[in-house]
């Protein structure tokens, strides 16, 4: 790239299973995040962040118990969340709790770690939930990429 700094318009993805209790096809989960990269990019624009300024994404697939570390050191918070994103970009899937949470709701767990995968490139194109209003938009928008991918 001879001297600039500017990423390649789609981010290389990365996905690594780093956890041993549960089988994940991460060839499978990779193919499905290009995908679902190219349909948060052809989404306005938000505010901040952006997928367009980062070069890779890592996807990392994780226990419970390094979720809760993790959600413990970053959010102050108590126990174990579904997924977590990292503005440099990195999303970290519980995939104890994707299958808790798939058992719970009716869905595959491939069904709900792409999903999280959504949720979290949602994140890094500068949506975000922390609000109920904001929330409700971001659940929209995360729901018809998923459909547009998965027909869901």
């Amino acid at each position: 790239m001879r001297g600039n700094s500017k990423p390649a318009a789609f981010p290389k993805i990365s996905v690594r299973n780093i956890q041993r209790a549960i089988t994940v096809n991460t060839v499978d989960l990779k193919k499905f995040a290009g995908m679902a990269v190219r349909c948060c990019l052809a989404l306005h624009q938000r505010k901040g962040t952006d997928l367009t300024r980062l070069r890779e994404i890592f996807i990392w697939i994780i226990s419970d118990r390094r979720m809760t570390c993790l959600h413990r050191q970053f959010l102050n918070k108590a126990g174990s969340t579904d997924v977590l994103t990292f503005e440099h970009g990195e999303i970290f899937i519980s995939a104890e709790t994707a299958r808790q949470n798939a058992r719970v709701f009716g869905n595959s767990l491939t069904h709900e770690i792409r999903l999280y995968v959504v949720h979290g490139l949602l994140h890094l194109h500068g949506f975000d939930d922390r609000t109920k209003a904001r929330a409700r938009e971001m659940e929209k928008v995360q729901q018809r990429i998923f459909r547009e991918l998965t027909g869901w």
